[in-house]
């Protein structure tokens, strides 16, 4: 599952997964915190300690977890070191995110015996939650690309399957539509990864509209996009486990799911997914 809806909004699923994940721990920590406390009148302030202390670990993970990836990205950013802001790219490093966090909580732990067993308990909370992202990755992960027939828009109107797209490339797969203005902002980010990328597929698959509306945007837009496909029935993105556009997914040769993102992908988000499927290959 990579996003779920909420009335007329799709959201990622992992941000949802860590907001509430923190929130957990910050309960258990603040409950831990007010049973342990000796007097009536510790009970309040050992709860808001433990409570801010959960919110700094997750903060400063989150800053570990970004450095990271960003660190063992370099290249994907380093032509636009501004790009390691935009964090709707989704580049995070989820092992630096639970070390830093786990460090912090340590620390505080050090300094403030009183809180040692809130902040364990909010620690243990967060790395039981942590695995629920993980298990509803792995079972709503597709082994491979879903059997669906699309139209090709510059070949007529013989449906083909994304597997007879792919070739036996690796393939980036863009769900987008024109009425969509994320997709619309990240389009000229594909089109010139499709331009430099000459081993990787790049499959543009519009979602619901017809060929007269796609066509007249790429002609308005610019936009020199090969391999767009048309699902008039919307049926990839839930095949997929998204209810929001734009949604893209890399998958290997073997037509083996890589990576996935929700929301727009800058050039360096695009850059390092890309990257980690050549390495793929």
């Amino acid at each position: 599952m990579l996003s779920i809806s909420l009335g007329p909004l799709a959201l990622p699923v992992l941000p949802i997964f860590l907001i509430l994940t923190v929130w957990a721990s910050s309960l258990v920590g603040a409950h831990v915190a007010r049973r342990s406390a000796s007097n009536n009148a510790d009970m309040e302030k050992h709860r808001h300690a433990a409570t801010s202390a959960v919110f700094q670990a997750a903060f400063f993970g989150a800053i570990a977890s970004r450095l990271v990836y960003v660190g063992l990205n370099a290249q994907a950013y380093s032509p636009s070191p501004i790009l390691v802001l935009d964090i709707r790219d989704g580049g995070w490093n989820v092992i630096a995110w639970a070390a830093g966090s786990g460090a912090w909580l340590f620390f505080k732990g050090l300094r403030t015996p009183d809180l040692r067993m809130a902040l364990l308990g909010a620690g243990l909370t967060a790395g039981l939650a942590g695995y629920i992202p993980v298990l509803v990755s792995v079972i709503n992960t597709v082994s491979s690309l879903p059997p669906l027939s699309v139209m090709p828009l510059e070949q007529g109107s013989v449906p083909i399957t994304l597997t007879q797209a792919a070739r036996g490339r690796p393939v980036v797969v863009n769900l987008w539509a024109t009425w969509c203005g994320p997709c619309r902002q990240e389009m000229p980010t594909l089109s010139a990864a499709q331009q430099k990328e000459k081993d990787i597929g790049f499959l543009f698959v519009n979602q619901g509209e017809s060929d007269s509306v796609v066509r007249t945007f790429l002609r308005i837009e610019g936009l020199p996009l090969r391999e767009v496909f048309l699902d008039l029935s919307s049926s990839l993105g839930p095949l997929l486990g998204s209810q929001g556009l734009p949604t893209t997914v890399f998958f290997d040769s073997e037509g083996h799911q890589v990576d996935a993102h929700v929301g727009v992908l800058n050039s360096a988000g695009l850059e390092s997914r890309i990257q980690n499927l050549k390495r793929r290959r």
